[in-house]
């Protein structure tokens, strides 16, 4: 198993892979659909570009251009928070704050 912090979050993003992906998701009792990836690619991708988590905001956007999903969509896909759901299942290290750039 890949090194977590306390929290649950990889200490290394650069371990993540998409079967990790599953087994957090599985964690967070999430059954990943195509639009979680529609957000996880984002995040890595954006991650990946300029090693920094995207703030949630800019995911919204991101499935709202390719699924057509509202606003809030982001919140039913993770129920428990963007951070704490999201940002753990796509392999982010735990954003230092909320709004993370």
């Amino acid at each position: 198993m890949v090194k977590r912090d306390p929290e649950g979050y990889l200490i290394e993003p650069e371990d993540w892979t998409d079967k990790l992906a599953h087994e957090l998701a599985a964690e967070e009792e999430i059954v990943l659909t195509d639009e979680h990836w529609v957000v996880i690619k984002f995040m890595r991708d954006h991650y990946k570009d300029n090693q920094v988590t995207p703030d949630v905001r800019h995911a919204m956007k991101q499935l709202k251009e390719e699924c057509g999903a509202g606003r809030n969509r982001i919140f039913e896909l993770f129920p428990y928070g963007y951070v704490q759901q999201a940002c753990k299942i796509a392999g982010m290290k735990r954003p230092r704050t909320w709004s993370t750039g």
